[in-house]
């Protein structure tokens, strides 16, 4: 059985290509830049782009199931392109910000469009939702604690249920390689509630040296948010702290129920990437970032 493995070279899909390895499944992992790919042996690396469904022909020449980064913008001309080469399987990269059926919801749309896309299909799909990215807070605070020691947000207290880039990994790569997942969409969470000052204290455990928290206005995080991301995400991202003062979110166990084993906690993925956090100047090597499912693969 041959696997193609797309944004293979993301946090999420490196992981995916790894278990598959291991689990004895022929691996195709696509990236736009296979010189710089630097992913796990035993892995046949093909170059092509999500973006230009031409390029994908030859890497799909065999396959018969395929793990599907989100690129709305050519999601009809990918999944017609997988059917004619004889895929079987998909699973799908997703959200849970789809279950927003507002219209004006910037992730939700676009991890929706690849959805439709994917369900319209004569193909098997399953769907991997998970809540907010663990690693999110490296594009959020990284830079700030590594110069400063301090993390900036609004709404401190604000309770989330973070989800660790590996669980997300294992539910797809059991999806991939095992029956009884067609035709479901598995929303995940981290295993418990966590705070975001909260979040900032697992942080500073994690990396051996004191973090403060700081709390600042949305009108503030919107100035700073904005000149890094577009206005409609930094919208989405201040709705969900928002959102979730009014309404606490609530863990659920579909990773343990995928997997057999509880999800890991907020302190794990602190610990893990606890490298990420040190000073540019220490001799800790830098892991690798791990960002969020919204972010394409190289």
């Amino acid at each position: 059985m041959t696997v193609l493995v797309t944004g293979a070279t993301g946090s999420v899909g490196r992981l995916v290509t790894g278990h598959l390895l291991a689990a004895g499944v022929q691996v195709r992992a696509l990236t736009r830049n296979p010189a710089s790919a630097a992913l796990p042996d035993g892995a046949e690396v093909r170059e092509g782009d999500l973006l230009r469904p031409d390029t994908l022909r030859a890497a799909l020449d065999g396959v018969e199931r395929l793990y599907l980064f989100p690129v709305p913008e050519t999601a009809r001309a990918v999944v017609s392109a997988a059917e004619e080469a004889g895929v079987r399987r998909i699973v799908v990269l997703s959200s849970a910000s789809v279950l927003d059926t507002s219209g004006d919801h910037h992730s939700a749309e676009h991890h929706r469009a690849v959805e439709h896309a994917v369900e319209e299909s004569g193909v098997e799909w399953t769907f991997v939702r998970p809540d907010e990215f663990a690693s999110n807070v490296l594009w959020k605070w990284g830079e700030s604690i590594r110069t400063e020691g301090v993390a900036r947000a609004p709404y401190g207290a604000a309770p989330r249920v973070p989800v660790h880039e590996a669980d997300v990994a294992e539910v797809a790569a059991a999806a991939l390689l095992e029956d009884g997942h067609a035709g479901q969409a598995y929303a995940l969470t981290g295993p418990e509630v966590i705070t975001q000052a909260g979040q900032v204290q697992a942080i500073a455990e994690a990396v051996g040296r004191p973090v403060a928290f700081e709390e600042i206005t949305p009108d503030q995080a919107r100035e700073e948010m904005t000149a890094a991301m577009p206005a409609p995400v930094v919208e989405m991202v201040l709705r969900y702290l928002t959102d979730a003062v009014a309404h606490p979110p609530v863990p659920v166990d579909t990773v343990e129920r995928v997997t057999g084993r509880p999800g890991r906690t907020f302190a794990r993925w602190a610990a893990d990437h606890a490298g990420d956090f040190a000073p540019r100047s220490a001799t800790v090597p830098l892991a690798r970032r791990a960002p969020g499912a919204e972010e394409p693969a190289a």
